[in-house]
């Protein structure tokens, strides 16, 4: 039998402000994780789409730096992206040997709106706070987020 030293436990911040930044990160993390099962994507391909729509005629290095994966690996998530109707390859007018990637399907409606719902529904809760307060909140992040790097 353990006892309570020997169970592995998962570090919780002491402080309101740890936890509620937990909890975020918790609840986008759940919410990404379902609009992926519900696309029927996994994750590298999710975070690729999204690069790609918010970077339209990347090339496949751009896509294979963001995500750091091999040029194959690049390629066959590219494949996969092409497959499923989500993004297109266009030749380069200059130098047909090189592709340029863009998103096809519309991320800010159904159901590839899933993948940004819960950023945009934050982004929206956020806009209704004072501009003052979001300033020191947006601030006091950064110097979290740089502090913790």
């Amino acid at each position: 039998m353990q006892t309570s030293s020997e169970l592995p436990s998962t570090p919780v911040p002491g402080t309101a402000l740890g936890r509620a930044l937990l909890a975020y990160s918790e609840a986008r993390r759940v919410a990404a994780f379902e609009a992926r099962r519900e696309l029927a994507l996994n994750e590298l391909d999710a975070r690729a789409l999204l690069f790609v729509a918010d970077n339209p005629g990347a090339r496949p290095s751009h896509v294979r730096d963001h995500l750091g994966i091999t040029s194959a690996g690049v390629t066959t998530l590219i494949d996969r992206l092409v497959q499923r109707g989500a993004v297109r390859r266009d030749l380069d007018d200059e130098d047909r040997r090189v592709n340029h990637i863009t998103a096809i399907v519309d991320l800010d409606a159904p159901p590839w709106s899933l993948l940004r719902e819960f950023d945009a529904r934050i982004d929206a809760a956020a806009a209704e706070l004072d501009s003052a307060d979001a300033q020191r909140m947006t601030a006091l992040l950064e110097h979290l987020v740089d502090t913790a790097r």
